[in-house]
């Protein structure tokens, strides 16, 4: 299986987590934080459905300059809406990847600000960290969730609440 197959297999997998743990953030506690120094759950929650953005962002550019070019994630007042982000986002980055070449995933992407260089990495890398964010971001989307008592779905497994722990 050559690389790109097995990004899209991992891409459509945690598609398919990300999708569960979207789909039961409520949208009537959009503006909850945990603590004062953590972001909305909204906030946290247009993260997530963003994401698959950079997975297009590496196999599309060569970087991306918040200086040259205003960063935008979108926006969602529903649960209905977010998965609905989050379902445009996965499906242009799922045809992106397949557009894209093996070679491609060897070139150099950055993230900068300006003169100021965030990282640089493979193409092959920002798609791999990309992936990683999202499954770092999910995992506090499910401290949240648990904190508002909210069941939380398995991500590779049961998760407790449906092995009624």
């Amino acid at each position: 299986m050559k690389i790109i197959e097995k990004l899209l297999t991992e891409i459509e997998e945690e598609g398919k987590i990300t999708r569960k743990m979207l789909a039961i953030v409520p949208d009537d506690k959009f503006g909850w934080q945990p603590h004062a120094k953590s972001m909305p759950i909204k906030e946290l929650a247009l993260h997530i459905a963003d994401l698959p953005t950079w997975i297009t962002l590496a196999v599309t550019t060569d970087e991306l300059d918040f200086a040259a070019k205003p960063y935008n994630p979108g926006d969602a007042n529903t649960t209905e809406e977010l998965l609905s982000l989050f379902e445009k986002n996965l499906a242009k980055a799922k045809a992106d990847m397949a557009q894209a070449t093996e070679e491609q995933l060897e070139e150099p992407w950055s993230l900068r600000n300006g003169d100021a260089v965030y990282m640089t990495l493979s193409k092959y890398q920002t798609v791999r960290h990309a992936l990683a964010q999202t499954i770092h971001h999910r995992a506090q989307l499910g401290v949240y969730l648990r904190l508002l008592d909210i069941p939380i779905p398995g991500s590779y497994g049961p998760s407790a609440d449906e092995q009624g722990m």
